[in-house]
């Protein structure tokens, strides 16, 4: 099967920078085999005019399951936040996590996201299998995932933040890592599911824990998570119990490095910047959840200029209600400004996050996050036409500057996912019940 994307603007997103004002993108089965000006012929030719096509987003962190919490504790700091909600999460099971993932996962689709990092750290006791609930949620909804199988092992009596009975043993917190790993990592090209280690933060789990992990991770072969460096409580905290800062912490314990991409890295020292880039280290740059909580604006343009990795995250929908990827291309955009000045990140670079950073992120730079021939197929079309639009003159400017544009198409693998602006793998009304219905349940 030949499908052809015809009279669009494309932004591949390749090393070059390569841009079409009127180009095609022609898929065979899950992959691209061609792109470039004019126009192409195929089994299925699909008319894009109007639309700029780019390389489906990449989120690099998210937390699925509180989608089902959203609305809770929306004036609070992250560790008053953490208190409110731990209990309410201590009560989570297979289904509800199921309703809130799909839920999830629907609206990022429907915001052009087509990979997803889930880090989920909550395994209460009589919660039953809570990566079969996401990994199911995914396949449900059409979208790569990459559940980073998180832990917490350090409770409220042993100075942590989670109440006990919401966290595990060391032990049973590896052994868990280890099975999600066996039972659902898949490490060829066009995976549509992979496993990371993701110990939640340095608040919340031992050290053991954390070099544990790094070990686990790095002899299974697959990437490591954590929350880092998100707070001034954090680093305070650090500096009391540790003597050092969380990047210092994360470095003496064996978390940095080309496998690892840490979630927020705000408050970062410009050591640990260059660290972060001499190692290779990547960072998810979550701007809507930074503000929703007020804890700061990541030092993106120096981690750029520094060389290391970084990509978008929405984070979880308790501490960002939207959920939608596109508008963190917009927030990204604004907050390097606000931060470093008009000149700190351009539109394309912030398109550039959204995609081949992530990409990067976890790993998968040679398959995903550019529009090039033998890459996976992993695409959105969004429609620039109508009002918002109406003769602007940069498509790329459109999607980042803008509103975020409603979507003609996206595609994974080559399948269709939305068409329209409307989901097609699953039924919106019956997601959005099951949601209602989990929430509810849970408070």
């Amino acid at each position: 099967m030949r499908t052809v994307l015809n009279n669009a603007a494309i932004a591949t997103v390749d090393a070059e920078g390569t841009e079409y004002r009127d180009g095609h993108v022609v898929i065979e089965d899950e992959r691209i085999v061609a792109v470039g000006s004019g126009a192409a012929t195929g089994d299925v030719e699909i008319d894009a005019r109007g639309c700029l096509i780019t390389p489906g987003l990449v989120n690099t962190h998210h937390h699925l399951y509180q989608w089902a919490t959203r609305g809770l504790a929306a004036d609070s700091t992250l560790f008053q936040w953490l208190v409110e909600l731990y209990p309410i999460w201590g009560r989570l099971d297979a289904r509800i996590t199921h309703a809130a993932a799909s839920a999830g996962l629907a609206r990022l689709a429907l915001t052009g996201c087509t990979t997803v990092a889930d880090h989920h750290y909550v395994f209460p006791r009589e919660g039953g299998d809570q990566v079969a609930a996401l990994v199911e949620a995914a396949g449900r909804i059409g979208v790569r995932a990459h559940i980073v199988r998180g832990s917490m092992d350090r409770g409220v009596s042993d100075g942590g933040l989670p109440p006990d009975n919401l966290v595990e043993t060391t032990e049973a917190a590896l052994l868990g890592t280890e099975q999600a790993i066996d039972a659902y990592h898949d490490a060829s090209e066009n995976a549509r599911i992979r496993i990371a280690a993701g110990p939640c933060s340095p608040f919340s789990v031992t050290e053991k824990l954390m070099t544990g992990a790094a070990e686990l991770a790095r002899r299974k072969g697959v990437r490591l998570q954590t929350h880092l460096a998100e707070t001034l409580d954090e680093e305070q905290q650090c500096l009391a119990e540790f003597g050092c800062t969380p990047a210092e912490y994360a470095d003496k314990v064996g978390w940095l490095g080309a496998d690892v991409w840490m979630a927020h890295s705000v408050h970062l020292a410009p050591a640990a910047v260059r660290r972060f880039g001499a190692t290779g280290t990547g960072a998810a740059h979550c701007p809507t959840s930074n503000g929703r909580l007020g804890t700061g604006i990541a030092p993106v343009r120096d981690l750029l200029d520094a060389g290391a990795p970084v990509g978008l995250g929405v984070d979880g929908a308790a501490s960002n209600e939207s959920g939608g990827l596109g508008e963190e291309l917009h927030q990204a955009l604004l907050q390097a400004r606000q931060r470093g000045g008009p000149t700190a990140l351009t539109v394309r670079e912030a398109l550039h996050m959204g995609t081949m950073g992530g990409a990067r992120c976890l790993g998968r730079e040679g398959e995903l996050g550019s529009l090039e021939p033998g890459k996976l197929a992993d695409l959105a079309v969004w429609d620039l036409g109508g009002l918002l639009y109406a003769g602007i003159e940069d498509p790329v400017a459109a999607l980042v500057l803008g509103a975020t544009p409603p979507l003609k198409l996206v595609m994974v693998g080559g399948e269709t996912i939305v068409a329209e602006g409307e989901l097609r793998t699953a039924d919106e009304s019956v997601v959005a019940g099951e949601l209602a219905s989990a929430a509810r349940r849970l408070r």
